[in-house]
């Protein structure tokens, strides 16, 4: 059955596009896998076996509809199959992996080429005859088929007999045999009395159906085993993974129970050490000094037992009994006693609105760290002069706890980070030392009394932090738990600024040390320490260090300085000293928490003379100081010497040129200008004829030694001599 108005059949056509929609899916499986070489060669199979069927068919009779020539017709519809079989010792060579048919797949398709382009381009335009041409234009292709195919069995066989591959065997002598029937249905088609078309559809589409068939199953066999290797992988890092999480677990967990138990084991020890020292002042009476360890030593107590209780709740313990009664307004009105009096330090004021009465039933420590934690943080983040305004009231069955404040705000989308564990905001610390643990207490401890805290605060558009804490309120009940007595400590945790220290006064007569530290118990110890000897100067932070390098009546001889700290931290103060002409002498100490070794390293490099860690030794502090104070001034003393012996080597040099004038007249310079001598060169000739020896030469001209030898090699090669007598005499005859 032909399709009209052309002469193809409907067959041909149906298989034609198959081969269509199998070249399409083989071209965009290999654009999506394009490093798949072999399936790129059956693509191109693909194409030419369209190309085939279309040629052979479409021609097989003299087309009217076909406004080609009759000649043309007969070339396209016969010559096609012999370039498709051109191809197909290039694509064996490739697909199968036969080394030994390298040769076939080059060069084979010049065996084929050469008799089809001979018989049908040239022969058969030359002399007309169509049927000698196609018969006889097989026989060359022909024999060179039987060599390839002799070749392509011996390939297959010594292949299977080096690896041992049956299945690969098997595979491979497929394909062979789809070659073979390609190789034979020209002749089997002279033979067969149907008609050419239905031995085309029969034998060549057959051969490209084996083929396509064994390529199809290599690419299952091939995704199978992709795909059983990756559920494979799939499974050993899952259990990889598994197991090294538990490993990271187990090491956590072992560094948490050491850091626990390190936290507990330093309570035992810091109560005694609080406990004798509240018994020594309690006997011996309360100092300044006392008051500093003792508010140092509650600041530890406290940090160390916020670690501990944050790992607590984290491992799921319970920190606080809640089963208690607290009034929650006594114990805010006691932290207002202590906090007054820092507000009154830094001259903020302090608005209270506290109900009277308000129980709560929670552990009456629980409230007191809420208590403390906030009132605290709002006193910190409060500049001088500042306001804060606290507010405790009930509503209905709740309790409300707000604590407002005009201090630095807290940015909004910080508003969350604030409650992490170690988590501090980026802002000036004003001195505040802290590990970032008391806001996520906090959060923990309402979360278990069903209470919620709520942020108010966007920098943005003006200062201030409004802190809101809604807890349930109590009800008390005739048979209920009665209010637990509870006191709250006499030391809230906060420390101000350095309130107090100003600059020692000024003796000329004294070294002068700048000491830039933002802890005031710190800063406070070591002026202390420092002003018997030294005239001190102070800051809390780089930038103000500068301004007191400007403006105080000397410069300072030294420099101790912390690192950690706001606004200009102590790397960066040594790095603009050292790029300021005016101050990069100033020698430097850093005194500082920072223990890596690559902090170590880069503060050496920025030109520190030592880098001390804390907590150190006050007496190798003062040592250091000491000496290296010594060894400044021994340089500058030095320096001061050498000045003068300059000036006064100076005056006499040009004393003795005076007298030398007129000795050697000016016959002296004009003989060193012949011998185009530089000035460094004259000075040195002039003493040299005065009897200086090589040494005198360079500590009257300040120069090395060896500096002079080298310019004295410099002259006698200018002038031609080789001793000191030869240059006097030339230069001053």
């Amino acid at each position: 059955m032909l399709l009209p108005p052309i002469h193809i059949n409907l067959v041909i056509l149906v298989i034609i596009i198959l081969e269509i929609a199998i070249f399409v899916n083989q071209l965009l499986s290999y654009m999506a896998r394009p490093y798949e070489k072999n399936r790129l060669y059956h693509v191109i199979l693909t194409g030419l076996l369209i190309l085939y069927n279309v040629c052979e068919n479409l021609f097989i009779l003299p087309d009217p509809y076909i406004p080609l020539p009759l000649m043309i017709q007969n070339i396209v519809s016969d010559s096609a199959g012999y370039f498709v079989t051109m191809y197909i010792p290039f694509y064996c060579y490739k697909t199968l992996g036969l080394e030994r048919l390298s040769f076939h797949g080059k060069y084979g398709y010049l065996f084929i080429l050469g008799p089809t382009v001979f018989m049908y381009f040239i022969h058969y335009p030359i002399y007309n005859d169509f049927a000698f041409t196609s018969k006889y234009s097989y026989y060359a292709p022909a024999m060179y088929a039987i060599v390839a195919l002799i070749a392509a069995y011996r390939a297959i066989y010594l292949k299977y007999k080096e690896n041992g591959d049956r299945a690969g065997f098997r595979e491979r002598l497929w394909i062979f045999a789809a070659v073979v029937i390609w190789c034979i249905s020209p002749a089997i088609d002279d033979l067969w009395s149907t008609p050419k078309w239905v031995i085309s559809a029969l034998f060549n589409n057959i051969n490209f159906i084996l083929m396509s068939g064994f390529f199809m199953r290599q690419t299952i066999k091939r995704f199978l085993k992709e795909y059983d290797l990756l559920q494979r992988s799939n499974t050993t890092l899952s259990e990889k993974v598994r197991e090294r999480t538990i490993q990271l677990e187990r090491s956590n967990e072992q560094r948490t129970n050491t850091l626990v138990n390190l936290v507990h084991e330093t309570k035992t020890p810091l109560t005694l050490i609080n406990n004798y020292l509240e018994e020594y002042i309690h006997k011996y009476g309360y100092k300044k000094e006392l008051e500093i360890v003792k508010n140092n030593l509650d600041k530890l107590n406290r940090d160390i037992s916020n670690l501990f209780d944050l790992e607590r709740y984290n491992k799921g313990f319970v920190i606080y009994n809640h089963n208690q009664v607290a009034n929650f307004s006594k114990i805010l009105a006691d932290n207002l006693v202590l906090f007054k009096v820092y507000c009154r330090k830094k001259q903020v004021t302090l608005h209270e609105n506290i109900e009277q009465d308000v129980l709560i039933k929670a552990d009456p420590g629980a409230i007191n760290g809420i208590v403390n934690n906030i009132v605290e943080n709002a006193i910190k983040y409060t500049d001088d002069g500042g306001e804060i305004s606290i507010l405790l009231q009930t509503s209905g069955a709740r309790i409300n706890f707000n604590v407002r404040d005009n201090g630095i705000g807290i940015p909004e989308e910080l508003h969350e980070k604030v409650f992490e564990p170690y988590y501090q905001i980026n802002s000036e610390k004003g001195g505040f030392q802290g590990m970032g643990l008391g806001m996520p207490i906090v959060k923990k401890t309402l979360t278990e009394l069903d209470g919620r805290i709520t942020i108010e605060s966007n920098p943005a558009k003006g200062n201030g932090t409004l802190i809101a804490i809604e807890l349930k309120k109590y009800a008390p009940e005739i048979n209920g738990p009665a209010v637990s007595n509870y006191s709250v400590s006499n030391y809230s945790g906060l420390e101000l600024g350095h309130i107090g220290i100003s600059d020692s006064q000024y003796d000329e007569k004294k070294p002068t040390i700048l000491l830039v530290e933002d802890n005031a118990a710190m800063l406070s110890y070591l002026f202390k320490k420092l002003t018997k000897k030294y005239n001190v100067t102070v800051a809390v932070n780089g930038s103000e260090a500068l301004t007191r390098i400007r403006n105080y009546p000397a410069l300072p001889d030294l420099i101790i300085s912390d690192v950690m700290m706001d606004k200009v931290d102590g790397f960066k103060l040594a790095k603009i000293l050292s790029e300021d002409a005016d101050f990069k002498h100033i020698p430097i100490i850093f005194l500082t928490a920072k223990q890596t070794p690559a902090d170590k390293s880069y503060g050496l490099r920025l030109g520190a003379l030592d880098y001390i860690q804390k907590p150190f030794n006050t007496e190798e502090l003062l040592l250091k100081m000491a000496s290296m104070l010594e060894i400044t001034f021994q340089q500058r003393r030095k320096l001061l010497d050498n000045a003068l012996k300059a000036l006064k080597s100076a005056g006499n040099l040009e004393f003795r040129q005076k007298e030398a004038a007129p000795q050697t007249g000016g016959r002296f310079e004009q003989n060193c200008k012949l011998y185009q001598l530089t000035a460094r060169e004259i000075d040195i000739s002039k003493l040299i004829g005065e009897g200086y020896s090589y040494k005198e030469i360079g500590e009257t001209l300040f120069i090395a030694e060896r500096t002079v030898k080298k310019h004295v090699q410099n002259i006698f090669e200018k002038v031609s001599i080789t001793n000191k007598i030869q240059l006097i005499n030339k230069l001053e005859a």
